[in-house]
């Protein structure tokens, strides 16, 4: 039996968002530190680590909320799950119990990040060649390598490193720079500035993931199959606001025609059908990627980048419609319409653009071997499970 109603407790995490939300947000710092204290941080962090965060699928139902509000602060508060992630799944106990502490107090206004460091400048750090906590994913260089280290493959002489302000205090002054603060056409209120270490020096306790294995790569494709679905549920919660205020402007005006209102013109209705599908379509498919991959389904993964690149595309098709059913109006800076705009543009783009990483993903999940392309949503073929079982056991046997 399939059933999408609502838990007691998902309606709860829906009333408590919404109810933040509706607040409205101001300025940064306040919010968050508004936030901290009704869980928002610590909803990151699972409770064997002293958090409190609850399935996927709730806080697909948070980010929802949040984002049909303000992205900008939304988006400041939620990338400290991604910041985190890292940490969360690879770091050892003591780093959990020393860098998670900040985040588990309940009050202040804690951030971390993800950032990635390339001596070259690209952010690809698997090609060849002012947070509390940053996760700094970065390449091992060596001025003088051997002739093993000239041989590593880049993707294992990628690492992490766990980088505090405290750390940073500590070093040079020009260890840390802020080169520049980007302004961007949507997100205004959120800050993700062009920054470089130089010569910084780190202790071996803080290195997170360390060259010489697959394990950043690994910790960055857990954290970025996460977060897919994460920015799946934003693109639905601004799909959600564009709908709100297009339907609400053809249900109040009758643009001087012989109608009481713009939505008993077809032409209106039917492009405020369309939004409306992609918005169901989108929260079916986030929902259904987010317990795919709670439950380990087989496919799980797919799912999560296909909801991330639907999603996001989906939305900036959404607010196009949308301003066509308002018409040149929209395009003023009064309505909200050309701030969801601006918004939605880089939602195809960031957390791993749709084209240059979230299609590559899903291609070569397509061409892995004994791939079956409706898994993830029927479940896998018996002849199929049948030989992986095969498989395993005879793997199993020559590991013996």
């Amino acid at each position: 039996m399939i059933d999408f109603s609502l838990s007691p407790e998902q309606a709860a995490v829906i009333q408590n968002t919404r109810a933040f939300a509706a607040t409205r947000f101001r300025a940064t710092r306040p919010i968050l530190e508004q936030a901290t204290p009704l869980g928002f941080i610590q909803g990151f962090i699972p409770p064997a680590l002293g958090g409190t965060s609850g399935s996927l699928v709730n806080s697909c139902l948070a980010v929802e909320e949040l984002y049909a509000v303000e992205p900008s602060i939304a988006l400041t508060i939620l990338a400290n799950g991604l910041g985190l992630s890292p940490l969360i799944y690879g770091g050892s106990s003591e780093q959990q119990n020393e860098f998670l502490a900040p985040f588990l107090t309940g009050t202040g206004s804690p951030l971390a990040s993800l950032v990635f460091s390339e001596p070259g400048g690209s952010a690809n750090y698997f090609e060849p060649g002012g947070a509390d906590l940053q996760v700094v994913a970065c390449r091992a260089v060596f001025p003088e390598p051997t002739p093993s280290q000239a041989s590593r493959a880049s993707s294992n002489s990628a690492m992490l490193l766990l980088v505090t302000r405290a750390l940073i205090d500590r070093n040079q002054a020009d260890a840390f720079t802020v080169i520049r603060h980007m302004e961007t056409n949507g997100h205004t209120a959120y800050s993700g500035p062009h920054i470089r270490f130089t010569n910084l020096r780190v202790p071996t306790s803080h290195v997170l993931a360390a060259p010489g294995t697959n394990h950043t790569q690994d910790l960055i494709q857990t954290a970025f199959t996460n977060s897919a679905v994460i920015v799946g549920a934003m693109s639905v919660g601004l799909m959600r606001a564009t709908f709100d205020c297009a339907y609400n402007f053809a249900r109040s005006h009758d643009a001087g025609g012989n109608v009481t209102s713009l939505l008993e013109r077809q032409s209106v209705a039917d492009l405020l059908i369309d939004v409306k599908m992609r918005v169901e379509a989108g929260r079916t498919l986030t929902w259904k990627a987010a317990h795919a991959l709670q439950s380990r389904h087989q496919g799980a993964e797919e799912l999560a980048y296909e909801a991330k690149i639907w999603c996001s595309e989906a939305a900036v098709r959404c607010c196009t419609d949308a301003m066509k059913v308002v018409g040149i109006s929209s395009y003023s800076q009064e309505c909200p319409l050309q701030t969801y705009m601006a918004d939605a543009l880089v939602l195809p783009l960031f957390d791993g653009g749709n084209v240059g990483m979230r299609r590559r993903q899903v291609q070569n999940v397509f061409l892995a071997k004994g791939y079956e392309p409706w898994a993830a949503s029927l479940g896998a073929l018996e002849e199929n499970k049948e030989k992986k079982k095969q498989e395993t056991e005879i793997g199993e046997s020559e590991a013996r």
